[in-house]
């Protein structure tokens, strides 16, 4: 079976975690599709199993001759982001694509040339769209079925390696997935995720990250007596994304440049709140922005009287480059694999965070490799079928490297 057909049988099981529950996975529905690969992983002759968490692990034993090889594990992720995802997903083929826009379905929404540059390059493919109401789920199924698609091909190639170790995670979309991961179970000595754009993307170098979370408390009286005396909380909140920097925003930035990303605020006069993503590759500089942070708590306090602003910020992953580092070997496996499938490499960095983040500081060297997909998160995402058979070229390659 072709990489994109089991993409095509995966995206069809909704699997959309969910940031506001406390249970792991955080919707049951991951369950669905974790059961699914179970049974596929054990058609395919390797030993699997599910936990009651509903992570997939797979062991895949090495070819005789070649136990003393590294174990190489692979990785990607069940669950889709929530947004556009509320009813049933439809994938749309569009064969020997022109390189144009394209309209989704009935949906209102065309996947644009202006808005995605890229899609020039993919003309005389096989594009895979929705019909424009949801997102695809290429990140991750795509991921999943590229590590499908290659453990097929290695037993039907008769392809030797070494120890094999696959997992299949939930709830990577809201950042806590890999922390319940049994890193000891998987008993792999490196990894590699498959979570990233385009193939032939490795990427080792992701942000730190945080959320900052400000709860504004007004002091609310009648409008017309309020002389000196109200604290409006929304205002104060405009107050407060008044003092970021109006550039540092995802929009204004790329590359390794950081950001303040103001997630969702809600208030009124009593009270308010402001929900912000805070990110950047560089340790000192991401220290720095939670400094400003802290500073405008303080000053706002000063100003508006001790309580008004309170500043919470929790961690959520650091930089896994200075991890990798220690065993490049993965990048230049990865390069090589790439030069072998006629793929070029892009080094790139994670505007964003993998599994691989936390799995690396919990004793994983895991960076991270692009499946061929674009545009996730929305109803443009897509994909093409030649762009998963690219990375599922590379990901057979890497295996064939530390067979070597």
């Amino acid at each position: 079976m072709k990489a994109y057909e089991r993409l095509l049988k995966y995206a069809v099981v909704r699997t959309p975690s969910d940031e506001t529950s406390e249970t792991v996975p955080s919707s049951k529905c991951q369950f669905d599709l974790a059961e699914i690969l179970v049974q596929e992983l054990k058609d395919l002759g390797v030993e699997a199993h599910m936990d009651e968490k509903s992570f997939v692990y797979g062991k895949i034993p090495a070819t005789p001759g070649l136990e003393n090889k590294p174990k190489i594990g692979f990785i990607a992720h069940m669950d889709t982001v929530s947004d556009y995802c509320d009813h049933d997903i439809v994938p749309v083929l569009h064969p020997d694509y022109d390189g144009q826009d394209v309209v989704l379905g009935t949906s209102g929404r065309t996947l644009s040339v202006q808005a995605f540059p890229h899609l020039t390059n993919l003309k005389g493919r096989t594009l895979i769209t929705t019909d424009g109401t949801t997102v695809l789920g290429a990140d991750d199924k795509a991921g999943i079925a590229e590590i499908m698609t290659m453990i097929e091909r290695i037993n039907e190639e008769q392809i030797p390696h070494g120890p094999i170790r696959v997992a299949f995670t939930p709830d990577e979309e809201v950042g806590t997935g890999a922390s319940h991961f049994n890193v000891e179970e998987f008993d792999a000595d490196f990894g590699y995720t498959l979570d990233g754009d385009g193939e032939g993307e490795i990427q080792y170098e992701n942000f730190n990250a945080c959320k900052a979370d400000f709860e504004i408390t007004g002091f609310a009286v009648h409008p017309g007596s309020s002389k000196d005396t109200m604290i409006n909380a929304s205002l104060v909140a405009c107050e407060i994304n008044s003092m970021l920097p109006g550039c540092e925003t995802p929009r204004g930035t790329e590359n390794y440049e950081g950001f303040y990303h103001l997630m969702s605020m809600k208030g009124d006069v009593a009270h308010a709140d402001l929900h912000y993503f805070v990110r950047d590759h560089d340790s000192n500089l991401f220290e720095a922005r939670q400094k400003t942070l802290r500073l405008i708590e303080k000053d706002l306090n000063e100003k508006w009287g001790e309580g008004t602003v309170k500043l919470t910020i929790t961690q959520q992953y650091r930089n896994m480059s200075e991890i990798v580092a220690g065993c490049m070997h993965l990048i230049e496996n990865a390069k090589k694999a790439c030069e072998i499938s006629n793929v070029p490499a892009q080094i790139l960095p994670i505007r964003g965070g993998t599994d691989g983040c936390q799995l690396s500081f919990r004793g994983l060297p895991c960076p991270n490799l692009g499946t061929g997909g674009h545009a996730y998160h929305g109803p443009y995402e897509h994909i093409t079928v030649e762009g998963m058979d690219h990375a599922t070229d590379i990901v057979v390659e890497i295996v064939k490297l530390y067979a070597e």
